[in-house]
């Protein structure tokens, strides 16, 4: 099992590594996204500690990455939206993880996904020549 786990860590480091940085966003969003999925996993198994390691690790996702690579000053009114927007998606999953909510879990996942096709879209508009 560890050099399974060993082998995808080397996997990920070299994508973090050689992603762009519309990349890395994306990146981050699948992660929170999959941490919530798995949140979800975890309260259906009724695994408490699994359940809130999962929640706490797309709260940090979204607050240590996606909130963290914001430049409100460059990035003007889009950006104070983003933010408001990962506060709401944040204060959210908080509930969800409390009141075993997997609708509120659905409800950030879905918010998750659809800033993540939209930096997708960026991504693919900004490399086209």
């Amino acid at each position: 099992m560890y050099g399974a786990k060993a082998y995808a860590q080397v996997g990920l480091e070299t994508g973090i590594n050689s992603a762009s940085p519309h990349g890395l966003i994306v990146m981050l969003y699948d992660g929170a996204i999959e941490a919530i999925r798995k949140a979800k996993i975890y309260m259906e198994m009724r695994d408490i500690e699994m359940k809130t390691k999962s929640v706490d690790k797309a709260l940090r996702i979204i607050k240590d990455g996606l909130t963290a690579a914001l430049d409100v000053n460059a990035g003007g009114d889009l950006a104070k939206q983003l933010l408001s927007l990962y506060d709401y998606i944040g204060k959210e999953l908080i509930l969800a993880n409390a009141q075993n909510s997997a609708q509120r879990m659905d409800t950030c996942i879905g918010l998750l996904d659809d800033l993540r096709g939209a930096w997708l879209e960026i991504g693919q508009t900004a490399t086209r020549p």
